[in-house]
Order: structure tokens, then C-alpha cells, then sequence
């Protein structure tokens, strides 16, 4: 089963679910702050992708994390900022259960072939 993980009212989540609906593409959606994220299914997400990867710099939650750990940021203190913030890490990440796939282009999907 394909899992997106996310938070319901991103707007990049809308635009890959609404992808994934309109392709008849079955997956499970797993809401960061509805269903919550464990340590250990982090884990799977650094060893996977890594947490350079995973830590999205760009958006409103990274903006407001104080500046001396923004400035001091490494592999333990990002892992526990996502564990504390999942809103932190970058959206969808879209599990197919043979890889991780962080983002949402419809090409990039589309290639996945998903179905």
C-alpha cells in the first residue's frame, strides 16, 4: 500500500492527493498531526532519504525556530526539531514501500507508474 505523509491542509498535499485521486492510484494518508510520528518511523525516514532532506528550510515552521539552533543544526538536534515540529519536514513524502519520494511533481509521479 502507498502512503502519503503530510499535513491535511498543505497546499502541495491538496495538489499530489488530488493527483493520486484523478490517476485511481489507492494510497493511505498519514497526517503528521492527526496520526502523529514516532521516532522509529523517523528513523526509517533518515536512513531513507536523510535529514538534510527531510528538514524543509524554506517554509514558515523553519523561519520560526530560534537562531541558535538554526545556526547549530546537525543530524541529532534536526531529528529532534521533527520529532518536536513534524510540520518541519518537507511535503508529501510518499512511501510506495520500494522508495521514498520527497515533494510532488505529476511528472515525477507519473514515472513512479504507481498503478
Amino acid at each position: 500500500m502507498i502512503t502519503m505523509y503530510g499535513i491535511k491542509n498543505c497546499d502541495t498535499i491538496k495538489k499530489a492527493r488530488q493527483w493520486l485521486e484523478a490517476e485511481g492510484i489507492d494510497y493511505q494518508f498519514h497526517d503528521y498531526r492527526k496520526d502523529g510520528l514516532s521516532a522509529e518511523l523517523l528513523d526509517t525516514f533518515i536512513a531513507d532519504l536523510g535529514w538534510e532532506a527531510l528538514l524543509n528550510k524554506r517554509g514558515t515552521t523553519w523561519r520560526k525556530v530560534a537562531d541558535e539552533i538554526r545556526d547549530t543544526i546537525n543530524a541529532d538536534s534536526a531529528r529532534e526539531l521533527m520529532l518536536d515540529n513534524p510540520s518541519i519536514i518537507k511535503r508529501p513524502l510518499l512511501d510506495t514501500q520500494t522508495q521514498k519520494v520527497l515533494g510532488f511533481k505529476a511528472d515525477d509521479y507519473a514515472a513512479l507508474n504507481l498503478k
